[in-house]
């Protein structure tokens, strides 16, 4: 291209890259006290002591209680966020779905009436939006369009399922309900494409394991409905977007080219799951290998890069710490299963350095809460404390006890 051509398309590049430390510099002096402390506390070099598991377990209990007394739609669901730019977001009901199981067995370890009484608080809310055809609504109360999605639908099976575990059938119709909707919008190769949400982008989604693991959950409940299959043809369809090295295509919300690893982490907790209710070999070879795949991008002090590229590259400098929990729960589940040794190091490295950049004291907002990203400005969830985070946290933090005896 001539030079007179490519002048006028680089000098506003040029200039913009000049420009971009004024323009964050102005963008950061805009921020509230509380945020600009915790951009200045991440980026320090500083880190936390380690609390401990129960510690910091106990906290984040804490942090889903205030979300869900404190969610600005006031209906029993659990806040999607706490931002510290923003304050308190409405409900989010695809995340307080899978909370429910979570909150259940926390309720059980801990003899704890409150948290059983808030699931039940939780799945009554989700019973009362569910459409009449069994699917649930994407993204949070209140935005829209409001239609039915896969995703969402398959992450609150698995709550409805918990419910009838716990409680018994009057959780069953939604559970049914939901069930039988995802099976019947399910195309012939086993990958969902009718029902996406609209509020990512528009393509297949490998990732969508998570939407078969409450298939198989439901399956456990009421194996007689074909929901299993349903589920398990998922996962063989996702395994086939699975290269050699385990790296996932379309497993991203917005790039695939570069996936977060919270989405990394749903498709490697479905494959597991899928292996454990099959005796398929090929479940754990491909849970084995994406495992594996992973395993090999962790640092020396734990921590986990928030996006990788297809040769299992950091593509960020950022942490999603919501997918950094989810992976190491993966890897503990792999020992469990393996007895091999790499993937409990692995994951209890992991946990501790979460661990690290979780306050267990200060405010009720952020006391126990985990940060979409680390630093807190990163990419992913910023300036936001996610309730699907302190789920994973909680849960992976849980399993690490449990093996430890």
């Amino acid at each position: 291209m001539p030079v007179q051509e490519l002048l006028p398309r680089l000098v506003p590049r040029i200039v913009k890259d000049r420009l971009r430390p004024l323009k964050d510099l102005a963008d950061f002096q805009r921020l509230p006290p509380a945020a600009k402390a915790a951009v200045r506390q991440d980026r320090s070099g500083g880190r936390r002591a380690d609390p401990g598991i129960e510690a910091a377990v106990a906290a984040s209990l804490d942090w889903l209680r205030a979300a869900q007394d404190n969610s600005a739609s006031r209906d029993g669901g659990v806040a999607r966020h706490y931002s510290l730019v923003s304050g308190w977001a409405p409900s989010y009901p695809e995340t307080t779905g899978y909370i429910v199981p979570t909150l259940i067995v926390q309720a059980r370890l801990r003899g704890d009436a409150d948290l059983r009484e808030r699931t039940r608080r939780m799945l009554d809310w989700l019973v009362s939006i569910q459409f009449p055809e069994g699917g649930f609504q994407g993204g949070m109360v209140g935005q829209t369009p409001r239609v039915p999605v896969t995703f969402n639908t398959g992450q609150i099976l698995l709550g409805l399922a918990a419910g009838v575990a716990e409680f018994g059938d009057a959780y069953r119709p939604a559970m049914t309900q939901a069930a039988e909707w995802l099976a019947a919008t399910q195309d012939a190769d086993g990958c969902w494409r009718r029902f996406p949400t609209p509020f990512a982008r528009a393509d297949d989604k490998s990732y969508e394991t998570h939407v078969a693991w409450g298939l198989l959950e439901a399956a456990r409940i009421d194996p007689s409905r074909g929901w299993g299959e349903a589920g398990l043809a998922q996962v063989r369809w996702a395994i086939g977007r699975q290269r050699p090295n385990g790296w996932m295509a379309d497993c991203c919300l917005e790039e695939p080219h570069r996936p977060l690893t919270h989405t990394l982490g749903y498709a490697l907790r479905g494959i597991l799951e899928a292996s454990r209710f099959s005796p398929d070999p090929e479940f754990r070879a491909a849970g084995i290998r994406l495992a594996d795949g992973l395993l090999g991008c962790v640092g020396p002090d734990g921590a986990l890069p928030g996006r990788l590229t297809a040769e299992w590259q950091p593509a960020v400098d950022w942490i999603c710490l919501t997918g950094a929990v989810q992976v190491a729960h993966c890897w503990l589940m792999l020992y469990q299963d393996t007895g091999a040794a790499r993937y409990q190091d692995a994951a209890l490295k992991v946990n501790a350095h979460v661990r690290r950049t979780v306050e267990t004291a200060g405010p009720p907002e952020t006391r126990g809460g985990v940060k979409g990203s680390f630093p807190v400005d990163g990419g992913y969830g910023t300036f936001e404390y996610l309730n699907w985070a302190a789920k994973f946290f909680i849960d992976a933090n849980e399993l690490e006890r449990e093996i430890a005896g």
